[in-house]
């Protein structure tokens, strides 16, 4: 069984990926991290994450680097959307998001484009959503909570403008798929939006 979760950041899906990966025995690949890993490499050689040639040497990165409590701060995240606008960059990505999805057994991954290209054939697809001002509240209270202190409009700007970067870019944009199953957790705790989630998916599987 495949299980494809998308959406923008902050919605809430890589908290609900990581539950239903649990809920349901499935192997769980952030596919995010992989771009926040390009960006991170980018900084660290002083490199310009609009560049294409930069953003793909920024693609060997070591395997270590995915260990590094960095690639969870804000600055890496806008790198991470930088980076992932450019074709090469997700061509170098493809094949390790693909073979993970389609291993022996079954996986579950999370991204911007787990559902329209790296698992189109994905048992149940996941869309998972939010209003921009409620994901930049969430991050604001997480950063708040962590005592990075950083203004609400400096957030909202950014996520703002990382989905604009997410659904415009020409190739794989942030998109629901056509068979999606859609999720909002605007007004849902963690709590309620993980049981919706494991019922959305228990829905789709009766289904199948």
């Amino acid at each position: 069984m495949i299980i494809a979760v998308d959406g923008p950041t902050a919605s809430g899906k890589g908290t609900l990926a990581k539950a239903l990966a649990a809920h349901f025995g499935l192997p769980f690949l952030d596919t995010g991290l992989l771009y926040r890993a390009v960006g991170r490499q980018v900084q660290l050689h002083q490199g310009n994450a609009d560049d294409p040639a930069d953003a793909l040497a920024g693609c060997g990165f070591p395997d270590s680097l995915l260990d590094d409590p960095s690639l969870r701060n804000e600055e890496v995240g806008g790198l991470a959307s930088r980076v992932s606008i450019h074709p090469v960059v997700r061509a170098a990505l493809n094949k390790r998001q693909v073979d993970f999805a389609n291993q022996p057994g079954g996986a579950l991954l999370d991204g911007r484009d787990i559902g329209t290209v790296i698992a189109p054939h994905a048992d149940v697809k996941l869309f998972v959503t939010a209003p921009a001002e409620v994901r930049a509240r969430r991050r604001y209270d997480e950063m708040q909570r962590h005592g990075n202190d950083v203004a609400f409009a400096h957030i909202l700007g950014d996520i703002q403008a990382r989905d604009a970067r997410d659904t415009g870019r020409a190739d794989a944009p942030l998109k629901p798929a056509e068979d999606a199953l859609l999720l909002d957790t605007g007004d849902l705790t963690i709590g309620d939006a993980v049981q919706a989630a494991i019922a959305l998916v228990e829905s789709q599987l009766r289904k199948s």
